[in-house]
């Protein structure tokens, strides 16, 4: 059994910075690329960013300059740093994980946390 806990959602002004971070636990052998997707209301839900368990990253280019994600492999964490954020990144954010566990290699998701960007 694998859970994925996400923390930093919340609200925040058009131009402020928010960080989000995603703690995988459980029965864990090791982990593949983590990455974090979005879903706006009435859209498909999208891949922001992603990072290889070498360091390797792939952002969207809409957050490309805005947005980091980073790794701690030790903590099993994935996180997202947003800055420069604006209402077209108001969604439900997601991380998404791959995990060898004893039930061979899946990808797990979190449960999603809100981030809306509003005056």
């Amino acid at each position: 059994q694998v859970q994925l806990v996400e923390s930093g959602g919340g609200l925040v002004q058009p131009g402020g910075s928010l960080r989000l971070s995603c703690a995988a636990s459980g029965s864990i052998f090791s982990i593949d690329s983590m990455g974090w997707y979005r879903q706006a209301p009435g859209k498909q839900r999208e891949l922001v960013a992603d990072i290889t368990s070498g360091g390797v990253t792939k952002y969207a280019d809409s957050v490309k300059g805005r947005f980091t994600i980073s790794r701690d492999n030790a903590k099993n964490t994935v996180y997202l740093q947003m800055n420069s954020l604006n209402s077209e990144d108001t969604a439900v954010y997601y991380c998404n994980v791959g995990v060898f566990g004893v039930a061979g290699w899946r990808r797990h998701w979190g449960q999603g946390t809100q981030v809306t960007v509003s005056s």
